[in-house]
């Protein structure tokens, strides 16, 4: 089994990215936004009752994955790398993966600002995340936290094994796909 941890800002593309390597993989795709959008309209996002929820969901779908037959998962997350507490999110899940002998693959995907500000308003993006269908909100939002939060790594910095990071402002989803499958042989 491989689980493909696909990190990366908010609007970078990741559930796009995902979408097109579930195509060609095979794998599973669990986009950080389905446990969202599934709490939202009965706990605001970001309270703690929401927080929960989502935590719950995800923690109980990763132990199911992990222990199936399926031969393996894509996961999307927008990781804070300043906060210590993503840090052991991340490790958590991780966690669950490696106690089933599941081969641990990480993604990060970068993009010139400017592209993800014109990424956060496309059809896909808004058809799957409804929490995202108020662009101006959204785009607000974005640009606090690129001020607040760390969403990828500096040069050297990632020290985990089967690691890539792709800068795909310029590129297509396709071709992102092709090169994560390739580089982990999927």
């Amino acid at each position: 089994m491989k689980f493909i941890l696909l990190f990366g800002p908010p609007a970078v593309g990741k559930m796009s990215v995902g979408r097109a390597l579930e195509k060609v993989t095979g794998l599973k795709l669990f986009h950080n936004h389905m446990t969202i959008e599934l709490v939202v309209p009965f706990f605001d996002f970001g309270t703690e009752s929401h927080n929960r929820l989502v935590g719950l969901f995800r923690k109980s779908i990763f132990e199911e994955v992990a222990n199936s037959d399926l031969e393996g998962l894509i996961f999307t997350f927008v990781w804070a790398l300043n906060l210590e507490s993503e840090e052991k999110y991340v490790d958590d899940i991780v966690a669950i993966f490696e106690q089933a002998g599941a081969t641990i693959c990480y993604v990060e995907l970068e993009a010139d600002l400017e592209e993800r500000l014109r990424r956060n308003k496309t059809p896909e993006r808004l058809e799957h995340k409804p929490t995202k269908r108020d662009t101006e909100k959204s785009e607000r939002i974005m640009l606090e936290h690129v001020k607040k939060y760390r969403f990828n790594t500096h040069p050297g910095e990632f020290k985990r094994p089967n690691y890539l990071k792709i800068n795909n402002t310029h590129l297509s989803v396709e071709e992102v796909a092709r090169i994560i499958k390739e580089k982990f042989d999927l």
